[in-house]
């Protein structure tokens, strides 16, 4: 071989790594865009004849991210009697396996939940119907 052709090999060598290199970077970029959903505030309006009230909420915040077949979840609520246990249970009836669950209460009032849970072979949700059906497992909490 002569060193053109050496060279040429090198070059080439280098844009196909260029192109892999783009490529992995594209999909990072684009797990990480789909990975997270939070959801933060709701707003509640009361109105009768003489009065309007917006109640912005600060609670639930539900975060949830993906990680190859992980799920994160983070759940800040107020405190209630069996919360955690329901939220377990709701993740496990969507196909997921609880690996690790942390509950720190954060005052008299409120709890800080971590949940990580493997997905099933049978797992077909998105992520923002993992928070939707969190969200309604606090809603329900609350009541």
């Amino acid at each position: 071989m002569d060193k053109s052709s050496v060279l040429e090999d090198a070059i080439k060598y280098l844009k196909q790594l260029k192109e892999t290199v783009e490529d992995l970077e594209a999909k990072a970029e684009k797990q990480a865009m789909e990975s997270v959903v939070l959801v933060k505030k709701s707003v509640i309006i009361l109105e009768d004849e003489q009065s309007l009230i917006v109640d912005e909420q600060q609670l639930p915040e539900i975060e949830a991210r993906l990680y190859e077949n992980l799920v994160l979840l983070r759940v800040h609520c107020e405190r209630h009697k069996g919360i955690l246990v329901k939220l377990v249970s709701k993740v496990e009836s969507m196909n997921m396996i609880v690996i690790n669950t942390n509950a720190t209460p954060f005052g008299n009032v409120t709890l800080n939940i971590t949940i990580v849970a493997e997905m099933e072979k049978e797992f077909n949700l998105t992520l923002k119907e993992v928070v939707t059906a969190i969200r309604g497992v606090v809603q329900s909490g609350c009541a």
